[in-house]
């Protein structure tokens, strides 16, 4: 059953990730001159959804 957990937080992660980057390059393509600040956002973003994937690693590993 933990194992359906982790998975289903690894699909979350990656579509956070895909849906940041996503914007981040849809964002560059229409204003490159904010490309600094939009970038340091994608990364923020990127770390919050990779976050998802740790904790759901963890409580996979707790209901084990």
């Amino acid at each position: 059953m933990g194992v359906i957990g982790y998975g289903l937080g690894v699909i979350g992660a990656g579509l956070a990730i895909g849906l940041s980057a996503l914007g981040a390059t849809g964002a560059m393509a229409r204003q490159p001159e904010v490309q600094g600040r939009v970038f340091t956002v994608f990364i923020m973003g990127s770390a919050f959804g990779e976050a998802l994937a740790l904790i759901g690693f963890v409580v996979a590993l707790i209901v084990k």
